[in-house]
């Protein structure tokens, strides 16, 4: 389309220009060239516009209609102990499951702190919503425990619920020393000490981990020992989302879809402890709507409002194809 949009625009150009050298008078000729190109370029600019447009409104209803209706269910999965293989205690997984392309020590992958975010802003925006909506469901009044497992600099937990403690494990000094929302932390390599032995049993609400659990090489004991330092009626969330380090991902979550690595997770819960109850979600939030675009005269009139149109409508095409985000939730 552009390339077509470029060879217009060159023929209208080519044409002005030889309009424009029949005139003797330098200065006249000048300004002619100048209202030449810039009705020309206007004209293509308010098409190009006209042309978007068609593509953005569509899309974004047709994304709109599917997301929406996914989003009245939010539940994709709940699991039982007939959805597993083998029973409660059991572990399936060899060390192949589990290995990764990198198996150098995570201390030297995570030496560098890195003041990132591993997801996009909307993925990030729905996830607080989702930890606002859980932990308002828990309603303690003095304050929520939480424990972020593989923390960092940041942990996208609600403003607006109160919390008491919110401890943080992580693997970078310097990424838990900035996370304003943590009241304590501690530098622990999960994957060489599984073990939270420095927490009491029945210590916390809620346990979360945050697009890491893909990481974890030795799951099942960090999941019986998030069972064991949960209260009961306590939640973990596990968040994640397509994104990750392939090189730090186990081998079985690369060989798996979103389907797959939902199942995964769930049976790391079945596997490690008798939880009440497993349950897999989708937690994007609903698309933003596309704003209304202005009609021919009024961006002929001001071509202002069809450029401004065309900016928003391209973040929200941007922000509703983001990253999509997906929790699997268990109870104590």
């Amino acid at each position: 389309f552009f390339f077509a949009v470029a060879i217009i625009r060159l023929a209208f150009l080519q044409l002005a220009t030889r309009r424009i050298y029949q005139y003797r008078w330098k200065s006249l000729r000048s300004q002619v060239r100048g209202i030449y190109e810039k009705q020309i370029m206007l004209i293509l600019s308010l098409l190009s516009i006209l042309c978007l447009s068609e593509a953005f409104v569509p899309l974004a209803r047709q994304e709109s209609s599917s997301i929406l209706q996914l989003q009245a269910s939010r539940s994709i999965a709940t699991f039982d102990a007939s959805d597993f293989a083998l029973e409660t205690g059991e572990w399936p997984y060899t060390e192949a499951d589990l290995n990764r392309l990198d198996t150098s020590s995570d201390e030297y992958f995570y030496t560098q702190p890195r003041f990132v975010t591993h997801i996009d802003g909307r993925a990030i925006e729905s996830l607080t919503a989702f930890y606002a909506d859980e932990f308002k469901a828990i309603n303690k009044k003095e304050g929520l425990d939480v424990l972020d497992l593989c923390s960092s600099w940041i942990s996208h937990l609600p403003l607006d619920v109160p919390l008491n403690r919110v401890v943080g494990i992580g693997m970078n000094e310097k990424e838990l020393a900035a996370n304003k929302q943590l009241t304590e932390w501690s530098v622990q390599d999960l994957n060489q000490e599984p073990m939270l032995s420095q927490h009491d049993d029945n210590s916390f609400d809620v346990i979360c981990n945050v697009v890491s659990v893909d990481y974890l090489t030795r799951p099942r004991e960090i999941f019986q020992e998030m069972h064991r330092i949960l209260r009961p009626g306590g939640i973990a969330l596990m968040s994640f989302s397509n994104r990750c380090f392939p090189s730090k991902a186990v081998a079985m979550w690369l060989q798996a879809d979103d389907i797959g690595r939902m199942t995964i997770v769930a049976s790391y819960f079945h596997y490690s402890a008798p939880w009440k109850s497993i349950e897999a979600l989708d937690i994007k939030l609903p698309p933003m709507e596309v704003p209304e675009r202005p009609s021919l005269a009024e961006m002929f009139s001001d071509p202002g409002k069809g450029f401004a149109w065309m900016s928003t409508a391209t973040s929200v095409a941007k922000a509703n194809a983001g990253d999509p985000m997906f929790v699997v939730k268990a109870v104590k």
